[in-house]
């Protein structure tokens, strides 16, 4: 499982946009940190002015955008705030 996230880390770019299983909005990738963990820019409108990390657990897919294995929603309300 962690060659997977390995591999989609090596996918993700800054600035790609996350999205949910659904197909809705989550996020804006600021960077990785660590490899196991993105970061999302705290200027996107979605954000609420504040960074928030969503672990590459998370992510199933990743192509144009960061796509998850949940719906926006669920992600945003479990996603982590930045300290």
């Amino acid at each position: 499982m962690a060659e997977m996230h390995n591999d989609h880390a090596r996918l993700i770019q800054n600035h790609m946009e996350v999205v949910g299983s659904d197909g809705q909005h989550v996020g804006i990738v600021d960077h990785l940190e660590g490899g196991d963990v993105i970061k999302l820019t705290k200027s996107d409108p979605a954000a609420g002015g504040k960074h928030h990390f969503i672990p590459m657990q998370w992510v199933d897919h990743v192509d144009q955008q960061v796509h998850l294995g949940m719906k926006s929603a669920q992600a945003v309300k479990e996603w982590q705030d930045a300290a």
